[in-house]
């Protein structure tokens, strides 16, 4: 297939330190895509110039209007490394164009550092949520992080402090690569660093102190982590829930009478780029479920208001499906069980009589597994304790032939 397209990932030293052939792509093309700072790198001539607009959507439609010509587009180092070249791998087939990578910022500053980049949790925050930090945080960790602009690194000490994690050591290299290179180092709480260049990466070696809020990766995060009003899957039967969800890299989950989210929140926590969608008719729920997606590191947790099954109508299709309150809803499962691709997980948990025979119902039709979830905890009584057990919970699981 004809290779129209060319992706050059560039480093802070420029075009001329790319290899030769490299150079050629850039010399060859009929029309020059990229950011301001990376046109001003190719120099001025009377090519075709896109710089790149709000929404990207519209460049690249720009792009592939121009695919009868030779197109390259001008990126920052590892253009598949949270750069550029994944929007475009969506939209072009990778056999119509060329990719060719710089060092990235996060080898770069690995090799600065002397960390192994195996070992190193990478986090961008250009055009995205601070609030995806959340997440990486933990004792020990080591993060390196894209920045927005000069003000990343103050924000990211902030959030670092509020969390408990104000010894932490903060090192900000800035223009890696180039001739004014400089890092700036401090821990979090220490941070005051004013004049920091807008083009930098941001290196943490978390250290968390005695009221260091810890939020750990796998699922049963406590329930005083949540903002609820008592409609809350607690910790125990989270955590089976979502071991019978099992979440996967990429999958997509419908939380369905999501309550304040915890099952989505906790299922986008347990894999590398999961997806959830939760769907609640609860406006003050609703507002619980953003409030706790923004505060436990899942800012893309989409939400949808509405009543099922009809509020499920247009969303997309799903891998796995929690059905946390509304089993006995007419229609509910049956639109569930279709939409459910093969292999799909559907797992439905009820407290009520009318629920669990629903949810007995359907085991006797599709088969799964039926359990039924007690859980006991110690509580005072007086000087003594005594076990003070939680509503039973009845859960069914199957994986769809």
């Amino acid at each position: 297939m004809n290779k129209w397209l060319s992706i050059v990932g560039i480093g802070e030293d420029g075009i001329e330190a790319l290899p030769p052939a490299t150079r050629s792509l850039i010399e060859a093309a009929d029309i020059l895509v990229g950011g301001k700072r990376h046109l001003a790198m190719a120099g001025l001539d009377a090519r075709p110039r896109i710089t790149w607009a709000t929404p990207l959507s519209a460049t690249l439609d720009e792009i592939i209007s121009h695919k009868h010509k030779r197109i390259c587009v001008l990126a920052t180092g590892d253009p598949l490394w949270f750069g550029i070249a994944n929007a475009l791998v969506k939209r072009v087939p990778v056999e119509e164009m060329t990719i060719v990578p710089s060092p990235s910022a996060f080898s770069l500053a690995c090799a600065r550092l002397g960390w192994a980049l195996n070992q190193v949790e990478c986090v961008t925050l250009h055009g995205r949520p601070l609030e995806l930090l959340h997440s990486a945080l933990a004792p020990k960790a080591r993060i390196l992080i894209l920045s927005h602009d000069r003000t990343t690194p103050e924000a990211v000490a902030d959030m670092l402090c509020d969390r408990g994690f104000g010894s932490s050591k903060m090192t900000v290299l800035e223009h890696m690569g180039g001739n004014i290179e400089r890092r700036v180092e401090a821990t979090a709480e220490d941070w005051d660093a004013s004049d920091i260049a807008d083009f930098n990466t941001i290196a943490i070696e978390c250290i968390a102190g005695t009221n260091a809020s810890i939020r750990p990766g796998i699922p049963g995060l406590t329930d005083d982590a949540f903002i609820h009003d008592g409609q809350l899957t607690k910790r125990e039967v989270r955590a089976i829930t979502l071991a019978n969800l099992a979440p996967f890299s990429g999958a997509l989950l419908w939380d369905v009478g999501a309550g304040c989210g915890s099952v989505a929140i906790e299922w986008m926590r347990a894999a590398r780029n999961t997806r959830a969608i939760t769907f609640e008719q609860n406006q003050t729920r609703l507002q619980m479920i953003a409030d706790n997606a923004n505060a436990l590191g899942t800012p893309f947790l989409k939400i949808v208001s509405g009543t099922a099954p009809k509020c499920l109508e247009n969303a997309s299709a799903p891998d796995a499906i929690f059905i946390g309150g509304g089993i006995t809803t007419l229609g509910l499962f049956d639109h569930c069980w279709n939409v459910l691709p093969a292999q799909g997980r559907l797992v439905a948990n009820a407290v009520t009589l009318e629920g669990e025979a629903r949810l007995n119902e359907l085991s006797h039709v599709h088969g799964g597994e039926l359990t039924r979830i007690s859980i006991s905890r110690a509580q005072p009584i007086g000087q003594y304790r005594s076990w003070r057990s939680l509503r039973p919970v009845t859960q069914w699981s199957i994986v769809k032939p």
